[in-house]
């Protein structure tokens, strides 16, 4: 078999070798002659193609376990830059907006109004402008009137400079102050009306400067808090009264954590003297405390220590707690607190109260041994506020005001002497639909317990006050206002009574009732532009001819009104 394949394979070559010299053409001799350097010239016909087998083109097979790889050499560096993670949402850019035109800023005004009752009302307000760290600025308003009764004629001036600067470590403020107070005793005894033909002419001077210093509120835990504030004034009156006071209050508080340590400290110099009085009433005030505030519990607790110094001396201690817990944020609260204290009595207090005031006024201070209150308070839903209060007072020393024995139109001031109690209960509601609708409300309820007195005089165990505001358009707004009063009691001495007065001689004194009384006002207002408006006012609707104190009658139904210019 073998050599039947090689005799085929040698045949095979033979022939293609024997093709392949065919293929080429020799020359002819002429040519070889010619071309000398050539001895044969051979033209091809097609390019030669050698074609190979298959097997033959594989030389060797490949070694498939090779596996070194090229590395290849790099030249490079690296640069520290920070990998920004940023996997929020993107922030909205806001848009700027053109500038808005200043809104025009109108907080100074002028008013003047008059009416029946020879009613006279001027009042005036300026301010400095939009200067947010520093505000000055001043007021001023006078107010009078005449009743039909003789000599039934009151007037009131008061003029006002104040400002406040704001800066980066604290707050200045301070504050200059003048009033007059201009009346007659005009107090008529209807079972004797001839008792009182000529009515002296009575006007008390006040005069008033106060400075503060405040720190700058700061969020810091470990901050120290201060503030200071310094009052004084001069009081007198048209005949011999005078009275002086300064009055220093001041205090310190550390935070720390939910804590802090203070101390509250005032100290109070008084000076009160008449023809024949002179009185020299000073306080001082020392309470320390120590304060847990956390998140729905403030509680405060401490001493007051109270030192009397000057006609009368005396050290006196009493508790100083308060507690406030939140039950229902912005909804309901409970709170309390027990107290004691000297409160300093002066002539300013009581002829702010009672200006039918006598000469020679004995001056003393009133202990308020304890006072425990408690009660609620809080929001009921958007625009609706409240608040109960029950207290009870232990106070020793009461000044409550008796008609004189030989001048029955002037008033005398009387002390409690004891222990007298009061226990009370106040409520307060406030109601607003809206910024067009608001009511307030205000209820006291008081039953004295006198201590050697046989009643508290001058002192109804009912007040009621009330005001409404109601815009029915945008120009034209509507108020109005309700004071109810329960009867009080008054004293009418039948004898003199002992000087100095201590005991009480219930022989030689009656009791006489003050009727209660109700008083409605009603009011308007009318905005005619941004610069002018008009007002009209009426007071006593009823035309009550009611008593506050024995033998005064206040003024009737009375209607004023005027215009207010704003810039």
């Amino acid at each position: 078999m073998r050599l039947t394949k090689l005799i085929y394979t040698t045949l095979f070559f033979i022939a293609a070798g024997a093709l392949s010299t065919k293929a080429q053409d020799p020359k002819t001799p002429e040519k070889k002659a010619e071309e000398k350097a050539v001895t044969e010239e051979i033209e091809v016909v097609r390019p030669y193609k050698p074609v190979l087998a298959e097997a033959v083109k594989l030389r060797r097979s490949p070694d498939l376990n090779d596996i070194k790889t090229y590395k290849a050499k790099f030249n490079y560096s690296l640069t520290d830059r920070k990998l920004d993670l940023n996997s929020d949402i993107n922030k909205l850019q806001a848009q700027q907006l053109v500038a808005e035109k200043e809104a025009e800023l109108i907080n100074n005004y002028v008013k003047g109004a008059f009416g029946s009752s020879r009613t006279v009302l001027a009042e005036a307000y300026v301010n400095i402008g939009r200067d947010e760290a520093l505000q000055a600025g001043a007021f001023f308003k006078h107010f009078g009137q005449a009743g039909s009764l003789n000599k039934q004629n009151a007037n009131q001036q008061q003029l006002s400079v104040f400002g406040r600067s704001i800066g980066e470590q604290a707050t200045l403020s301070g504050r200059l102050n003048y009033q007059r107070n201009g009346l007659f005793f005009y107090g008529i005894d209807k079972a004797n009306p001839t008792l009182n033909p000529d009515p002296e002419q009575q006007a008390f001077n006040f005069i008033e400067a106060e400075g503060e210093i405040v720190n700058k509120f700061t969020e810091d835990p470990d901050a120290l808090s201060y503030a200071a504030k310094l009052n004084g004034y001069i009081w007198n009156d048209k005949y011999d009264a005078k009275e002086s006071s300064i009055v220093l209050n001041g205090y310190l508080n550390k935070r720390i954590s939910s804590f802090n340590l203070g101390l509250a400290a005032a100290v109070e110099f008084g000076s009160t003297k008449d023809a024949l009085t002179d009185v020299g009433n000073n306080l001082l005030r020392l309470n320390p405390y120590i304060r847990l505030q956390t998140s729905g519990v403030k509680i405060n607790a401490g001493i007051n220590f109270v030192q009397e110094f000057g006609t009368v001396s005396s050290s006196r201690i009493f508790p100083a707690v308060t507690a406030d817990f939140t039950l229902i944020p912005d909804y309901l609260q409970l709170f309390g607190e027990v107290k004691g204290d000297v409160n300093r009595n002066s002539l300013k207090q009581f002829t702010d109260e009672n200006p039918f005031l006598n000469s020679n006024i004995a001056i003393r201070n009133t202990i308020e041994k304890l006072s425990i209150s408690g009660g609620i308070k809080g929001t009921g839903g958007p625009g609706f506020g409240y608040k109960a209060r029950f207290y009870h007072k232990r106070m020793e020393d009461m000044p409550l005001f008796v008609n004189n024995f030989s001048s029955f139109n002037k008033f005398d001031v009387i002390y409690d002497f004891g222990t007298m109690k009061l226990t009370g209960l106040e409520g307060e509601l406030s109601v607003q639909v809206s910024d067009a609708l608001k009511w307030t409300g205000k209820l006291n309820l008081e039953d004295y317990k006198p201590a050697a007195e046989s009643q508290s005089w001058f002192k109804p165990k009912i007040r009621v006050s009330s005001d409404l505001m109601y815009a029915i358009t945008k120009q034209l707004s509507l108020n109005a206002a309700v004071a109810i009063q329960d009867d009080s009691k008054a004293k009418i001495y039948t004898a003199a009574p002992a000087n100095p007065y201590l005991i009480p001689d219930m022989n030689n004194e009656t009791i006489v009732t003050v009727k209660g009384f109700v008083d409605l006002g009603v009011g308007a207002t009318y905005k005619i532009n941004n610069k002018f408006s008009a007002f009209a006012r009426a007071n006593n609707l009823l035309n009550t001819k009611y008593s506050k104190y024995l033998h005064y009658e206040v003024i009737g139904l009375n209607i004023f009104g005027g215009l207010a210019y704003s810039f």
